[in-house]
This record gives structure tokens, sequence and C-alpha cells, in this order.
């Protein structure tokens, strides 16, 4: 079992998004997935030019030269999780992981076929097995419901490529986590349901409700995290303005 995670966080193994998706990936290596993680700010990665180049001239081959053709698209091919792991940037993905996604169209063949009642492009050349996808997310907002637009868009991706959409590991609020850590409040049950999230997901090919629900627990209340981060950035900016003073 071969799983291929994107990390488009520019904090990349160090932030909100990655405390969530580096005991996911732990879980899956528990039952023998063979995990690789790239991080889309050490790719080089251009604009999609929307020539149609990759289905016309070169099947399958995108013609700007880039980490596309050599890394990423063959390591999509040949998996059988792919992990999206981005941050939510104004109610979606973030950039990097969208210029990315983008340039998936290399995957796909120009010829469109009905799928369950619906128009899809083929996939280009056969799998050996159907695509799993899973979104890893974190966001500053306390409330769950900010993901709805992302998870909908993960979807969509999953059907256009053909494959399964296997769940969503969602953390609103993930801006208190460490601090929360730093004062010695236990939330170690949000890191091991995101490990039991991969082994399940190994186990059974799919991720309980309940782990998921679990993973994105509130962990203290609205007003108390509204009040916390209101005051955390007004110190920050008085001390920004007590420097920067002449």
């Amino acid at each position: 079992m071969k799983i291929l995670a994107i990390n488009s966080s520019p904090k990349m193994d160090k932030g909100s998004t990655a405390m969530i998706l580096t005991p996911f990936l732990d879980g899956l290596k528990e039952c023998g997935g063979e995990v690789e993680v790239l991080y889309t700010k050490k790719l080089n990665v251009k604009h999609c030019l929307a020539d149609y180049t990759c289905w016309i001239k070169t099947p399958g081959v995108c013609v700007l030269d880039d980490d596309i053709n050599s890394i990423v698209l063959p390591k999509v091919r040949d998996a059988d999780i792919l992990v999206l792991a981005t941050p939510l940037y104004v109610d979606g993905m973030s950039g990097p992981m969208k210029c990315l996604v983008d340039r998936f169209i290399p995957l796909g063949q120009p010829y469109m076929k009905m799928v369950d009642g619906h128009c899809r492009h083929g996939f280009l050349g056969e799998r050996h097995g159907e695509l799993k996808i899973v979104l890893v997310s974190a966001c500053g907002f306390w409330e769950l419901d900010n993901f709805d637009s992302l998870v909908a868009h993960v979807r969509a991706i999953a059907k256009n490529l053909n494959g399964e959409f296997a769940g969503a590991l969602l953390r609103p609020h993930a801006s208190a986590m460490r601090p929360m850590i730093d004062a010695g409040i236990d939330i170690k049950d949000i890191f091991k349901s995101a490990r039991d999230a991969g082994r399940e997901l190994a186990r059974d090919g799919k991720i309980s409700q309940s782990t998921l629900n679990n993973i994105s627990r509130p962990l203290l209340p609205l007003e108390d995290y509204v009040n916390n981060a209101n005051t955390f950035f007004s110190e920050i900016i008085e001390k920004y303005k007590k420097e920067t003073s002449v």
C-alpha cells in the first residue's frame, strides 16, 4: 500500500496541519503503509497553461518543465492513497495546493464518459486499483462548518480522478493546540484519534465517523477562544508599535 501525502502548509512539518497529518501517516505506517510526503514549498510547480498539450500532443506529459512531470504525477499514478493536506485559506485550499492540483490534468484523457449519470474524463492508463483520497486540514476559526466548501471541493476532485473520497481529518481552532500543550492541558486524544484514523483506513478501507469527530472536537468554549485570540493579536500589535515607534 503506497501513500502519497502532499502538504501545502508554508510551515511544512512545523504547522498545525502537520500536527494532524503526522500521526495519521504514522497510523498508516504501523499497518505496513509505504508513506512519502511532498511539500509544495519545496516543489517547483508552475501554473497550468490550459493549452491541452498533455492531452493532444504529449498524452500524459505536461509541456511545462518542472517537478510535476518528474516527481508529482508519477507518484500520484503509483499511489493507493493520496492525502491532500492544506491549511484552510479563504474558505478553500491554499494557493500552492490549488496550483498543484490544477496540474493533475495530464492524469486524465480528453474523451468523456458517463459515470453514475455524470460526464467525467477517463483516467489515462490502467490503475492497479481505485485511488483513495483523504483531506487533512486545519483552520483558525472555531466552527467546524468553515471546512464545508473545502470538503466539497476535495470530494469533487476525487470524483474527477475516478477515485474514492475516503474522509476528512479536520481541526478547527487549530491555533489553540500548541498553547494548550505548552500550558500542560492534555489534548493527546486528538493525535491518538488521528493515528487511529490511519490504522482504520489501512485495516478497514475507511475511517469511522466517531474517530473523525474526535479529531475535530471542541478544545475550549467559543467565547474563550475568541477572547484569547484577540488578546494575542492585540499584544503582538502593541509590541510591534512600540518597537517601531520613533
